[in-house]
């Protein structure tokens, strides 16, 4: 995304064009994921959408959500994610906080879920 930070990073995962009035607008999508450095198998899918004028400037407010672990649901939180699920055994769910906890706390998110495909926290 161009206006907000530097340049898009990964190539979106869909892309479509439409026109406005005489201006003509690019819709982009972008999936990614995030996970543990330590345990890589533990992740949380988020996706940004967007528009970009055919200037390159962004148009309108970014869309950036996450994915519920087992629906794909829209999640408007990472800790969104587990709800209604539930991991009998408490170090794996700690592992589930600690990745939540650390997404929450990361800089710049919505940058990077919309230039990313992974991200290591």
């Amino acid at each position: 995304m161009k206006n907000i930070g530097a340049s898009v990073g990964a190539v979106p995962a869909q892309e479509k064009k439409e026109e406005v009035g005489e201006e003509e607008y690019t819709e982009h999508e972008n999936t990614m994921y995030f996970f543990l450095k330590a345990r890589p198998e533990y992740r949380i899918s988020a996706v940004g959408r967007w528009l970009e004028s055919s200037k390159g400037e962004v148009i309108g407010d970014v869309d950036t959500y996450f994915c519920h672990i087992l629906t794909g649901e829209r999640c408007e939180t990472a800790w969104t994610t587990h709800t209604g699920w539930h991991e009998q055994d408490e170090r794996i769910e700690e592992i589930w906080e600690t990745l939540c906890m650390r997404i929450q706390n990361t800089a710049g998110l919505e940058q990077i879920i919309c230039d990313e495909e992974s991200f290591g926290v």
